[in-house]
C-alpha cells in the first residue's frame, strides 16, 4: 500500500529527473545543436534509457520546447519582479542589466541554443517563446519611455533588443581563459546601461 509520502517522492523523482534531462539537452544541443542529438543521447546524459524519456517529454522536439519556453517565461518573471520593487526608471533599468547579465554569464548555453535552434521549436513552442520575449522586452520599454519621455515605443523596443544583443553576446567573448569574469561582467553592465541611458537625437 501507497502513501501520500511515496506518491510525493515519486512526483519529487520525476521532477528531478527531467530538470535532469532538460539541463543536459541544454549541453547537448549547445555542443552539438539541435538536429546533431538523439533521444538516446539525451537518455544516456542523464542516466537512462533512450526510451525512458519518453516518460517525462513526448519527443525531442518537446524537450527544446521546454528549455527554451521555460527560460522566457524565467526572465519575464524575474523582470517583472525587478520592476515591481520599483524606483526611478533609471534605477530599475540598471537592475534589469544586472539581473539580464547574470543570465546570460550563467545561461550561455541556452543562449547558444537560442540563435541557432528557434526554428527547431514546435509551432505552438515558437508562438509562446515570441509571446514572452515580446513581454520581457516591453518589461524594459516601460522603463525606457520614462527615461526617454521623447521617445515612442517602438523606438524604446528597439533600444531594448540592442542591449539584449550586447547582453547576450557573452557566449561567443567570454571564452578566454585568462580574462577576469568579475571585471568582464562590471564592463559588460557599464556599456550596457550607457547604451540604455544615453540620448538619440
Amino acid at each position: 500500500m501507497t502513501g501520500p509520502d511515496t506518491a510525493t517522492g515519486r512526483s519529487l523523482a520525476k521532477a528531478s529527473r527531467r530538470s535532469s534531462l532538460l539541463a543536459e539537452a541544454a549541453r547537448l544541443f549547445a555542443q552539438h545543436g539541435y538536429n546533431g542529438v538523439s533521444i538516446e543521447d539525451l537518455g544516456a546524459a542523464s542516466g537512462i534509457s533512450g526510451p525512458a524519456v519518453y516518460r517525462h517529454f513526448a519527443g525531442k522536439a518537446a524537450v527544446l520546447g521546454a528549455l527554451l519556453v521555460g527560460v522566457s517565461r524565467d526572465l519575464l518573471e524575474g523582470g517583472r519582479a525587478v520592476a515591481a520593487d520599483g524606483g526611478t526608471p533609471g534605477t530599475v533599468l540598471a537592475r534589469l542589466v544586472d539581473f539580464h547579465a547574470d543570465f546570460a554569464l550563467s545561461h550561455p548555453d541556452v543562449i547558444r541554443i537560442q540563435d541557432r535552434d528557434m526554428d527547431s521549436l514546435s509551432p505552438g513552442d515558437a508562438a509562446e517563446v515570441r509571446r514572452l520575449q515580446r513581454a520581457y522586452i516591453d518589461v524594459w520599454a516601460d522603463q525606457l519611455r520614462g527615461l526617454h519621455p521623447g521617445e515612442d515605443r517602438a523606438a524604446a523596443r528597439f533600444r531594448a533588443q540592442a542591449v539584449f544583443g550586447l547582453l547576450n553576446s557573452t557566449p561567443h567573448s567570454t571564452h578566454r581563459a585568462d580574462a577576469d569574469p568579475a571585471a568582464r561582467r562590471e564592463r559588460l553592465v557599464r556599456m550596457a546601461v550607457a547604451a540604455l541611458s544615453a540620448p538619440v537625437g
